[in-house]
């Protein structure tokens, strides 16, 4: 097997071949970083490596192994995350300029996770400046690439975990999704990405941008590696006073049976904004649904549910706003535009339009689950409204309307990080640019062992 055969291995592969002894740890890492450092040059994905000591985690591992002694699934496995969680003693850069300065304190629980599962964090990986931006674009270390056609975006802002994902350089990466950002990137670079449950996965340690939307979720190849990173990272927190205490069920689906199960079909919402090529792509893709057994049922949002775009935007901007408010009055010159825009922009928020968006959750997500729920299992509905732009169709550091444009490019995924319930974004089909379009399977909070049973029959009906 070659080193870019390896690389390209899913997560399922590289564990049974680890656990076989087919396969050595190193080699697979070799593998991992060759084919990072050659998509790099192409693709603009490495925010920081270090080779010797992803090798060295690499040989710990082996020898681990060999003694008996190996952690968990992920024994030996070489990942790469988002470059916004930290980790003690490492620097963590979040596609900016002032993050770079200061080494970590602490180490994310995400990242603790996959440790004791035994997984390597060989590399941290390009993202949108503080993580604040759809499309992808960063104007202070450059856009990421799609590897798709890289005159395209990866979408954002978890757009260097997607590209390297998309490149077959690595079979995981942890992204983060405050208005779509795993969703987004997954949907434009033809992958899997769940949005879990807000409070499901701990989000101590992980750069902050807004505290009552940030989501962390995994970006992968395959639905059953999305799940089982996703079961790996999730659970209760201390450090984290949002996680949830329920327990983890197992989200790796024993079987991809769904035949008699609902799937909801909005009539109203995103329908209005879509191209007729999504609409298209929706459209076969829901037939594909009904050919595995599923029955389609229309329905209609609850007014309430039309505020949410909106209310993402408002509250995103307040307290992404809160967080950079020292670095605004003292380092404003070291943001990029399109990023200072936006963070000023929130400023203007009054606390009572804030505080008022906050009470709202609870009315619309109610509104939602009693309403637009109430007959089905799952909503499918489209994660991007239009096929994927070029890098420079949506370069809109110069345009006016910026907020606008975004506000349209995460009308179909702000709604769900509103009320924090899970979403998995998983490939269906290409539009005539020859670029991926991506679907979401949405359902009631902590339902993603029955998303990730839909995506996987969804998966092997495609295969």
């Amino acid at each position: 097997m070659t080193d870019f055969e390896l690389a390209a291995c899913s997560l399922n592969e590289l564990t049974v071949m680890l656990r076989d002894g087919k396969v050595s740890s190193r080699e697979i890492t070799e593998a991992t970083l060759s084919a990072l450092e050659h998509q790099d040059s192409k693709l603009n994905l490495i925010a920081g490596v270090d080779p010797e000591e992803a090798l060295r985690q690499a040989d710990a591992a082996d020898a681990r192994r060999a003694s008996g002694d190996a952690l968990g699934l992920l024994h030996g496995v070489p990942l790469a995350h988002k470059d916004m969680f930290y980790r003690k003693g490492r620097v963590s850069g979040g596609g900016s300029r002032i993050l770079g300065e200061h080494p970590a304190t602490v180490t994310a629980t995400v990242l603790r996770r996959l440790d004791a599962a035994g997984a390597l964090d060989v590399a941290r990986l390009n993202m949108v400046e503080f993580a604040y931006g759809l499309t992808g674009h960063n104007e202070i270390t450059g856009d990421v690439r799609n590897p798709w056609n890289p005159d395209h975006i990866t979408g954002g802002s978890s757009s260097g975990p997607a590209a390297a994902v998309a490149a077959k350089c690595l079979a995981g990466a942890l992204g983060s999704d405050t208005g779509g950002s795993i969703r987004f990137p997954a949907s434009c670079c033809g992958l899997v990405g769940m949005k879990p449950t807000y409070g499901r996965v701990s989000r101590f340690g992980a750069m902050p941008l807004s505290h009552t939307l940030d989501h962390i979720g995994p970006l992968t190849r395959t639905v059953r590696d999305c799940a089982l990173i996703t079961e790996v990272i999730s659970g209760q927190d201390a450090q984290d006073p949002t996680s949830s205490h329920l327990p983890v069920p197992s989200m790796v689906p024993e079987h991809h049976e769904v035949a008699g199960m609902k799937i909801g079909v909005p009539t109203n919402y995103f329908v209005e904004v879509l191209d007729p090529e999504v609409q298209e792509c929706w459209n076969q893709d829901l037939k594909r649904f009904q050919a595995l057994g599923c029955e389609l049922v229309e329905l209609v949002l609850p007014e309430s549910f039309f505020a949410s775009n909106a209310m993402v935007n408002m509250v995103g901007a307040a307290e992404s706003s809160a967080h950079h408010a020292r670095w605004l009055r003292e380092r404003p010159q070291d943001y990029g535009a399109q990023t200072l825009r936006r963070l000023q922009s929130g400023l203007q928020v009054s606390a009572v339009d804030y505080l008022e968006g906050l009470n709202l959750r609870q009315v619309v997500l109610q509104d939602f689950l009693e309403q637009g729920m109430a007959r089905v299992d799952a909503l499918h509905v489209p994660v991007v409204p239009i096929p994927v732009p070029t890098l420079a169709e949506s370069d809109i550091q110069a345009n006016p309307g910026f907020i606008e444009y975004l506000s349209l490019l995460g009308h179909c995924t702000r709604p769900f990080d509103f009320l924090g319930v899970p979403a998995l974004s998983i490939p269906a089909g290409q539009t005539s640019n020859g670029l991926p379009c991506g679907m979401q399977l949405v359902g009631r909070p902590f339902s993603e062992p029955l998303l990730f049973r839909l995506g996987l029959a969804h998966e092997e009906a495609l295969a």
